[in-house]
């Protein structure tokens, strides 16, 4: 038994050699990239607090994106009220994540990543993007309709 985990070890330890680039260093191979489908990823996506993602695959990786936010607070005398914030564009995916802008290319600081994963459209937000005060697209959000979505005519 000993011989064969001496081989073994041997034989590993060779495999990793053959695979390290000349003059590089090894690295672990990574799993198999997931791809998501149209269906996948069509319909309307909704966070607890209201917040919802309308994404449609166009075809060739990209995805039509819009997003409406909100943020509830109460004023000083207890009303209820809220800031809002919108955004669309056109999302490049790759695999499972895709990345856009919604100001366009008026605010470069402002990325949007969307990770689809087990029934879940996972997103983190980099930069202010222009929404209302505390408004962010960053959270959890479960697929509430499956139907291609309607977007607003673009003026």
């Amino acid at each position: 038994m000993r011989s064969f985990m001496l081989v073994m070890t041997i034989l590993s330890g060779w495999a990793t050699l053959m695979a390290t680039p000349p003059g590089g260093v090894a690295t672990a191979q990574s799993a198999p990239q997931k791809i998501v489908t149209a269906a996948q990823v069509n319909g309307t996506w909704q966070r607890k607090d209201g917040s919802a993602f309308k994404i449609l695959a166009l075809g060739r990786q990209r995805l039509r994106v819009s997003f409406d936010g909100i943020y509830e607070y109460r004023l000083p005398d207890g009303a209820p009220t809220a800031n809002i914030g919108v955004g669309e564009g056109v999302a490049f995916i790759e695999g499972d994540t895709a990345t856009f802008n919604p100001m366009g290319g008026e605010d470069l600081d402002c990325k949007i990543r969307m990770r689809f994963a087990k029934g879940k459209l996972i997103v983190t937000q980099e930069g202010v993007c222009g929404f209302g005060h505390n408004v962010t697209a960053a959270g959890v959000y479960r697929r509430v309709s499956a139907a291609k979505p309607k977007f607003d005519p673009v003026p």
